[in-house]
């Protein structure tokens, strides 16, 4: 049973998450563990692994659509890359519970820097600003990335729009630094703590490939800025609230 409605769910979150410049593991890790598969060693690399494949299949739309600010995107993928595998190493030596609750506290508060739609009085950040901005910003959330087995595309989105650009822009832009920092948990998670179901692993692969597809073609197309930021914000806070009442 598990091998349809998993990839048939994760389809419609890839087509959502990837809509948003984010890989879709804030919802992958939660429902892999609520189904009973075991959260270090099977939900967060699998998680993990869709989230590169959704950001990257969305990232390659948006680079062809010219979304993705690539000055701003490189400090905060680089930094990530880096920092991605000092977190996994630190999920290693915590329990499940309070790692589940960071995760769900580190989205809640995404949601609202969004939705509050606050940016500084001086508007865009210089390139200095932007650059250390990604420095700074990429490595607290490569390092947060690793920890609680997530990309950081729902925490560098609301950076990037307080920096200074457009929702379109800015989730073209993380998507692509979700890849890089999604790829570096990943490894360190398969690495060192991953059992796979290759059946499921490739049903799902295949399933969220096509879904991210869709999804940031129509986001390309069709979205406006402010239905990025309202979906974007509405999705966080839901995702926050089952994920503290599930640990509670």
């Amino acid at each position: 049973m598990h091998l349809i409605i998993v990839p048939a769910l994760f389809f419609i979150i890839a087509f959502v998450f990837s809509m948003l410049g984010m890989g879709g593991s804030q919802l992958y890790i939660p429902i892999l563990f609520w189904m009973g598969f075991d959260f270090k060693t099977q939900a967060i690399p699998l998680g993990m692994l869709l989230n590169v494949v959704n950001s990257a299949s969305a990232s390659w739309t948006y680079a062809k659509k010219g979304l993705i600010e690539w000055k701003t995107a490189m400090p905060f993928g680089i930094t990530m890359v880096l920092f991605a595998p000092m977190g996994t190493l630190a999920n290693l030596r915590l329990p499940t519970k309070p790692v589940i609750l960071i995760f769900a506290i580190f989205t809640a508060t995404a949601a609202i820097l969004m939705l509050s739609g606050w940016r500084p009085k001086q508007g865009r950040l210089s390139a200095r600003g932007k650059l250390a901005l990604g420095i700074i910003g990429g490595s607290t959330l490569g390092f947060f990335a690793g920890l609680i087995g997530r990309g950081g595309g729902s925490f560098v989105v609301p950076l990037l729009f307080i920096a200074g650009l457009e929702p379109k822009s800015a989730a073209a832009t993380s998507a692509f630094v979700v890849t890089l920092s999604g790829i570096s948990s990943f490894a360190s998670h398969i690495a060192t703590s991953a059992n796979p179901d290759w059946r499921l692993w490739v049903l799902c692969v295949l399933s969220v490939f096509i879904g991210s597809q869709l999804g940031s073609r129509f986001m390309a197309s069709r979205l406006k800025g402010r239905g990025i930021k309202l979906v974007f914000g509405i999705v966080l806070l839901f995702v926050s609230a089952i994920i503290i009442k599930g640990v509670f």
